[in-house]
């Protein structure tokens, strides 16, 4: 199977600083011993035949890379052990699995690992990690549903015989890839499909607009945007109950989104201020990538991803105003429906020819032309008055929702799912919400030079947050009266 032009784009665009690692954290209840962990595993590789299979690359790039069955597949350097200090608490043990994400995953093999730290007093924690040219965040989800039960002491399934196919040739490659061109220009043109409905022409009239507002509306320049990021890494994340973003949806409205939008808005815009931060009258774009699957992809790896790019306030307010701007700005994006324009406009714009983008395979490789900058990161520029504005996004707010009860991993249970997002560009920091057994995470990430202090973040966003629940609490007492 051939990567689609969007799983590629996550392989071409992957630096040393930037490694596209689409990781989560599982801390489990016990001391798991690592043979439970590898053969439970290794039970359940049939059922995910992806994470027997690599890449193999099309000479001169003729075509995007194509997933073939790993002949020297060895589940021993997938999944591996990690054993720390003696008396490491379950923070020392999340820092340590931060920095194991932190390099590049091996090309030569499939893209995927997990790693068993170990080491802390009735816990074990486990890094995922799969490459983003693999999974996106819902099809991650899809793989956790094999790899965890819902029942303690579930039956493990039944291993299946494996004999890889033989690896394809480099001139079988470059044929293939070659007739497939050749299909594609003699195939019809997209444009003209896109043009087939005045329904799809009107999408993408409005995807248009979206775009258009990226010239039309600079958005500030925040401290993590200044220079493109390093490669080392911070991470916190919060841990907050299901039922208080109810209540804050009952009594305040909008959604569940809404509320986390709001609170992790104004807790950025407070951090801009703290650091005297020049944001007045000025806004934050931030990224949110929104699930396109089908009933039909249901299942399937790999990305079926668009996004919404709301715009919001730059300086703090009081938090039930923000509510309410967060609220009138998804209406409009989802009368708008402008995740499926976006979704139509990159279906209808011609693809990228992969030869172009051969030069960015040699990341990872002994001649990789990015571990030079990963080496010796750009310093961090001092400010001097107000940062001039910029187009684009600030920073990326994803939703990964889970499932609320609990779950089980080799009989062990699951106590926090979280997740880590992938840095690159000029986007040093980042926010991941999960969401798992009635409880939900706000998972922050940063390059630690750009946002040396996070806990700040954290606390602003947590401070909002709070500030919201007390509201709902007052209009829920006056609902009453």
């Amino acid at each position: 199977m051939r990567l689609s032009a969007q799983d590629a784009s996550f392989l071409y665009t992957e630096t040393a600083s930037g490694p596209m690692n689409a990781s989560g954290i599982v801390i489990l209840e016990g001391e798991v011993p690592f043979d439970a962990i590898r053969n439970h595993i290794a039970s359940r590789l049939h059922l995910v035949p992806r994470y027997r299979q690599r890449l193999a690359l099309v000479p001169f790039n003729l075509g995007h890379p194509k997933w073939v069955d790993d002949p020297d597949f060895n589940l021993d350097k997938h999944v591996l052990q990690h054993r720390l200090p003696e008396g490491s608490t379950l923070e020392d043990a999340i820092e340590a699995a931060v920095k194991l994400n932190e390099p590049l995953l091996p090309r030569d093999r499939p893209l995927w690992r997990t790693y068993s730290l170990e080491g802390v007093k009735d816990r074990t924690v486990l890094l995922q990690s799969g490459h983003h040219a693999m999974i996106d965040g819902a099809s991650g989800m899809d793989i956790n549903m094999v790899l965890f039960d819902l029942q303690q002491n579930a039956p493990q399934p039944e291993p299946e015989p494996w004999h890889p196919k033989p690896m394809p040739t480099p001139v079988e490659l470059a044929t293939e890839a070659m007739l497939e061109t050749a299909h594609s220009l003699t195939g019809e043109n997209p444009f003209m499909l896109a043009g087939l409905t005045s329904e799809r022409s009107e999408m993408l009239r409005r995807a248009s607009e979206s775009m258009t507002r990226f010239l039309a509306e600079p958005v500030v320049t925040a401290p993590w945007n200044s220079i493109p990021v390093g490669p080392r890494r911070k991470f916190l994340w919060s841990k907050y109950s299901f039922a208080d973003f109810r209540r804050i949806r009952s009594a305040l409205g909008g959604t569940i989104n809404d509320v986390v939008l709001a609170a992790v808005s104004e807790g950025v815009a407070r951090y801009l201020k703290a650091h005297k931060e020049h944001t007045d009258g000025g806004h934050l774009r931030i990224m949110c990538p929104v699930n396109v699957r089908t009933e039909d992809d249901k299942g399937a790896l790999g990305n079926k991803v668009s996004a919404i790019f709301p715009v919001f306030d730059a300086t703090p307010m009081e938090m039930t105003a923000r509510l309410g701007k967060v609220r009138w700005e998804t209406e409009q994006i989802k009368n708008n429906r402008e995740a499926q324009a976006m979704q139509i406009m990159m279906e209808g714009t011609p693809n990228f020819p992969p030869v172009a983008m051969a030069p960015t395979l040699l990341v990872g490789t002994p001649l990789d032309p990015t571990a030079l900058a990963a080496n010796f990161p750009m310093p961090v520029p001092p400010t001097f008055g107000p940062r001039p504005p910029m187009l684009g996004i600030n920073f990326v707010c994803t939703n990964v929702p889970g499932v609320q009860t609990t779950q089980y991993f080799a009989g062990y249970p699951i106590i926090d799912q979280l997740g880590l997002l992938m840095l690159t560009g000029n986007l040093g920091f980042g926010v991941v919400i999960t969401s798992y057994n009635q409880h939900i995470y706000i998972n922050f990430i940063c390059d630690r030079r750009l946002v040396p202090d996070l806990d700040l973040m954290a606390t602003s966003v947590n401070d909002a947050f709070q500030e919201l629940l007390t509201a709902s609490q007052q209009s829920r007492q006056e609902a009453s009266a």
